[in-house]
């Protein structure tokens, strides 16, 4: 089992980029991830990366709703532009979201005209990524506490869609924290879709907290993914208002399986 830690999310307003990075090297992580690349100062974290020998295992891709044919175009020549990105930083993951039906229905847009739009620019995607070496993975959200109006919620759903793109460079992030929100039967879910998930993430429920709080046995979680084999990475993209490093420790000394 392989874990990385959402700088984002678990460093929210907690120290320079640098700062951050040492801190993740400090609580025993080898690996992180983020949201967006265009909002940092890239060169600086290259060279902190280097110089700590971090990993980058996931990054979102630029997206314009990609329920909006109309933005294909721009979402498509995002998706160029960060993997340019995911290449210099050897990173092999990409994310992206399903976008929003209250979005789409602003401009007049039907959730099924989204869908198709969603599946025509995915795709298009999949053509793009193939033999990169580098995965699009697809989230569901919750629509119950975080992101009412999103337009990608359930499992099945979210299986479903990755069928119909029918691509290898196309996969599911299955977020527990949000899955556990929307439906539970999160090993069976797991268990079920392990061959079409390509990035996990994990935070504890209620709160979007620390791994060691809230419902979850992640213990219990982590130990069912790793005996299906998965040797991808999840992501802790949690929140915290501690210092993380702490946390973080204690995450990896009593939640974490190898």
């Amino acid at each position: 089992m392989k874990y990385s830690v959402c700088i984002d999310a678990v460093f929210a307003n907690k120290g320079t980029l640098p700062q951050i990075l040492r801190k993740v090297k400090e609580a025993g992580y080898q690996a992180v991830e983020f949201w967006g690349w265009w909002d940092k100062d890239m060169e600086v974290f290259q060279k902190e990366k280097e110089a700590l020998g971090l990993t980058v295992s996931a990054f979102c891709t630029k997206m314009p709703n990609p329920g909006d044919i109309s933005l294909q175009r721009e979402y498509l020549e995002g998706l160029k532009e960060s993997m340019e990105m995911a290449k210099k930083l050897e990173c092999p993951t990409l994310i992206t979201q399903a976008g929003f039906d209250s979005d789409s229905a602003r401009k007049g847009i039907t959730r099924g005209e989204h869908r198709k739009a969603l599946l025509d620019t995915m795709r298009k995607a999949g053509e793009i990524l193939e033999k990169s070496g580098i995965t699009l993975v697809v989230e569901p959200l919750n629509i119950l506490v975080d992101h009412p109006g999103y337009h990608l919620i359930t499992c099945e759903d979210a299986s479903a869609l990755i069928d119909q793109i029918n691509s290898p460079n196309v996969k599911l992030l299955f977020d527990i924290y949000h899955q556990q929100i929307t439906e539970g039967n999160l090993i069976r879910n797991i268990t079920e879709n392990i061959d079409k998930i390509g990035h996990f993430h994990a935070a504890g429920h209620p709160g979007r907290t620390e791994l060691t709080q809230g419902e979850i046995h992640y213990r219990h979680v982590f130990e069912a993914i790793g005996e299906l084999g998965y040797d991808h990475y999840v992501g802790l993209e949690y929140m915290t208002s501690e210092d993380p490093v702490p946390g973080l420790i204690k995450t990896r000394e009593e939640i974490l399986v190898d």
